[in-house]
């Protein structure tokens, strides 16, 4: 039986439950997940706070259930210290350093939609310039690609670009661990953080038997506001990095980062305010934002898209 096909509509719903609906629903998803793989499954933990929710709601099912770590040497200080102070955690290193990849590769700039076809491009593949002139592959006009032409400009950047350091880093370790052990995922993602996240989500459900590498998102209908709530109301320790989770106009907040992944990942980086990931990086981690800015050469990459990178002036942040 396929799993079933939600729409935004039903999504909305879902995320709209209490926390408490939503706890139970997630636990009888890694339930029903466990039990059809006869327990041959273990918890994708990054150390961020997402992945810290799911992994102890499944331990509260499953006490012994196992966890994978992938070092990819781009982490928070504080996350790497914080998985280690968690059992059972299989550590992963992938086969290319972050250097290698961008020398290979690109820099993973804008977002994995704009870097991917811009990669692609640049080797001459047809698809990817049309989608990049905001158009279909055969040359018609694509409302949704219309989103891609203000970033034509980066098709002469003189810097590589692609969306391959996320595959090659973090999914290929974990790709073949699953494949040695026999084992299959569950993850901490939710479809509220990206659309492809939610597109996954209502295609497959929280738990995608169908897929080709068949994985669970258990939290995939939880919000932010979830995950925070759940993290104070469990008393549950999580990575230092996050600060303390307190309630500022109404919503749920950490006073240090809002989100870890990768510290050196430019994706997004053009939407956030000021203080961004790299000015606050400045003063909470020099020795990174020096190494980040300029010895990997994210600094030029940054400039060149008008992503500010230096503490801001005159606004309390340095």
């Amino acid at each position: 039986m396929s799993e079933a096909v939600y729409t935004k509509q039903d999504l909305s719903i879902m995320q709209a439950w209490p926390l408490e609906r939503k706890i139970m629903v997630t636990q009888a998803k890694i339930i029903e997940w466990y039990r059809h793989y006869g327990g041959k499954v273990s918890v994708s933990f990054s150390g961020g706070k997402d992945s810290t929710v799911a992994l102890d709601l499944a331990r509260r099912a499953f006490p012994d259930i196992p966890a994978v770590f992938v070092d990819t040497g781009l982490e928070y200080p504080e996350i790497r210290e914080f998985v280690k102070s968690v059992s059972n955690v299989t550590w992963l290193r992938p086969e290319l350093p972050f250097t290698k990849v961008v020398e290979q590769y690109g820099y993973p700039v804008i977002s994995k939609e704009v870097a991917h076809r811009i990669y692609y491009a640049r080797k001459g593949s047809n698809w990817a310039i049309q989608n990049m002139n905001g158009c279909n592959k055969d040359g018609s006009f694509s409302q949704f690609y219309q989103r891609f032409r203000k970033w034509h400009f980066l098709m002469e950047a003189p810097f590589p670009i692609s969306a391959r350091c996320c595959e090659i880093m973090k999914k290929r370790p974990i790709h073949r661990y699953t494949k040695e052990n026999g084992v299959v995922q569950i993850t901490g993602t939710m479809a509220c953080e990206s659309m492809r996240r939610e597109s996954t989500y209502l295609k497959y459900g929280c738990n995608a038997f169908n897929k080709g590498e068949p994985t669970s998102q258990p939290l995939s209908f939880w919000t932010e506001r979830d995950v925070l709530q759940y993290l104070r109301m469990t008393g549950i320790p999580y990575a230092s990095i996050y600060g303390d989770i307190v309630e500022k106009n109404g919503k749920l907040v950490t006073t240090g980062a809002q989100r870890t992944g990768c510290m050196f990942c430019m994706f997004g980086a053009h939407l956030e305010k000021k203080p961004n990931r790299f000015q606050r990086m400045a003063l909470t981690h020099p020795k990174q934002h020096e190494f980040c800015i300029n010895k990997l050469g994210c600094g030029k990459v940054l400039d060149f898209i008008g992503v500010p990178y230096q503490p801001c002036q005159g606004c309390g942040h340095g």
